[in-house]
């Protein structure tokens, strides 16, 4: 049965566009204290005054979760402002393709320090005062595209299944704290991530429609949510393709990724 969210806080990074604006938006819908959290100030105000005058309650936290410090100093904040904080979803993430001659290797840097390390120190700057109280909620927002590399998505894919493994730990190692953990594996959503994307998307869906599904999910306890379940499907049956037949389904995926263009980030 699904908790209420009344009088909750929650803290939730790449809250400046795509699904993390829905999460927040709808978490103060029903009722919870939210902390915006993004590094560009002016999105987040903008959905702090959405959310007030909604009659909902939202904090801004500028902060760069690839930053350690940074990130402790917010959370630091939030508990100031808001109280205790009961659910943290690490949402900030970036996606930028991997170039073969030569490899952007600067790019390949910063996809593990904010898809990997960012939600590291995310979730651990949350811990020590959910293990003290018994209680609270840790999720990341990983991909589909974790359980199987891409052609010119090699880091981002690796540093998604990152995350996954990493969360299976941590919540195996809570087990019997009072500390839950849930990993979200969603499949493509129209974001500024997805929004360059040529090739087509199976399964596209809306970050509202996105957010409303991963909401119910955490509010089920679920340990990992992959959805849509028919792209979920085809990408673990991907795992046992032969890489011909991986070219041959995926021939205009990326076919420029050798050359540069533009990030895609929603951190």
């Amino acid at each position: 049965m699904a908790r209420s969210r009344v009088g909750q806080v929650a803290v939730v990074t790449g809250a400046s566009s795509g699904i993390g604006w829905e999460l927040a938006r709808q978490l103060a819908a029903e009722g919870a204290k939210v902390a915006l959290v993004a590094r560009r100030a002016e999105p987040l105000q903008e959905l702090q005054k959405l959310i007030t005058e909604a009659g909902g309650t939202a904090m801004i936290a500028v902060a760069d979760v690839g930053s350690r410090e940074q990130v402790e100093a917010l959370f630091r904040s939030v508990a100031e402002q808001l109280g205790p904080i009961d659910l943290v979803i690490a949402n900030a993430g970036v996606g930028r393709p991997t170039f073969l001659d030569p490899v952007n290797m600067t790019d390949v840097e910063d996809t593990f320090r904010i898809n990997l390390m960012g939600v590291i120190y995310t979730l651990s700057a949350a811990l020590p005062t959910m293990l003290a109280r018994k209680s609270g909620h840790l999720v990341a927002i990983s991909s589909l595209a974790s359980y199987r590399g891409l052609p010119g998505e090699s880091a981002y894919c690796a540093s998604k299944a990152a995350v996954n493994v990493y969360l299976d730990g941590l919540r195996i190692h809570l087990h019997n704290t009072g500390v839950r953990v849930t990993t979200v594996c969603p499949g493509f959503v129209t974001t500024p991530m997805t929004v360059a994307n040529t090739f087509h998307m199976p399964g596209l869906m809306t970050a509202e429609y996105a957010a409303r599904k991963i909401l119910r999910a955490i509010g089920r306890g679920t340990k990992v949510y992959n959805f849509p379940w028919r792209l979920c499907m085809m990408v673990k049956l991907s795992r046992w393709m032969p890489d011909w037949v991986m070219l041959r389904f995926m021939d205009d995926y990326n076919t420029d990724a050798a050359k540069p263009h533009s990030a895609k980030n929603d951190a």
